[in-house]
């Protein structure tokens, strides 16, 4: 709701934009790798591979039939969403992909308070951009700033329906994790990574890095 009130109030410098990504997606690219894709195999054996490839593919369907016709975070163009079509596509594919943000939250602390704390930091740096991106096709569409915001929070809420949903089913954690391991790999390496590569700039690699680093750095000192 933040990223939406940004869109709405006043013009969000894309530089900046563009900085929560870069830090977003090396951080998430650690968390995946370092984090819940070892625990998924922990806990489910190397069958979690199969449930990381299905996350992974999960997401990329649901983003190239349900709203294909946006780039994460990238600037809206009035000409591309005139249409009440084009909006709800993107609302609705985005809601989904919150919901599986929720997914791996509830996730991550059902294994331990560490990897539910790494992920929600995941999660929070490119809740930013999205709530940007759905204010903007709303407002592009030709709607209102209430209706703006009210997208951005319907984000939010279809993230806390994944928080309980995979909390009140906690028996099929060895699914959920491992799903949500492919989810963050996605969302890292095809939504986010391909934004920053838009920007060809040493700040940005080193922005991508220090994301990864932040992870291990937080990993060495906290987690016993």
């Amino acid at each position: 709701m933040i990223g939406g009130y940004f869109v709405v109030r006043k013009e969000w410098p894309r530089r900046v934009l563009q900085y929560f990504l870069a830090l977003g997606a090396g951080y998430m690219l650690a968390v995946a790798f370092v984090d819940i894709i070892p625990e998924a195999v922990h806990l489910g054996g190397d069958q979690a591979f199969l449930f990381v490839l299905a996350g992974f593919f999960l997401v990329h369907l649901f983003e190239h039939t349900l709203a294909p016709h946006f780039h994460f975070g990238e600037e809206t163009h009035l000409e591309e969403f005139s249409h009440q079509h084009a909006q709800n596509t993107v609302l609705l594919g985005l809601t989904i992909h919150t919901f599986f943000d929720g997914v791996a939250i509830a996730a991550g602390f059902l294994v331990s308070t560490w990897l539910g704390v790494v992920i929600f930091i995941a999660v929070f740096l490119h809740k930013l951009p999205e709530g940007f991106t759905v204010a903007s096709v709303v407002l592009a569409s030709g709607q209102g700033k209430r209706n703006a915001i009210l997208a951005a929070g319907l984000l939010g809420a279809a993230t806390l329906f994944g928080v309980l949903l995979t909390s009140a089913l906690q028996g099929q954690l060895k699914y959920a994790l491992p799903l949500s391991g492919g989810v963050t790999l996605y969302v890292a390496a095809t939504d986010l990574l391909p934004e920053v590569n838009r920007e060809p700039n040493w700040r940005m690699a080193l922005l991508v890095f220090a994301g990864v680093a932040s992870l291990l750095i937080m990993q060495h000192l906290f987690h016993f």
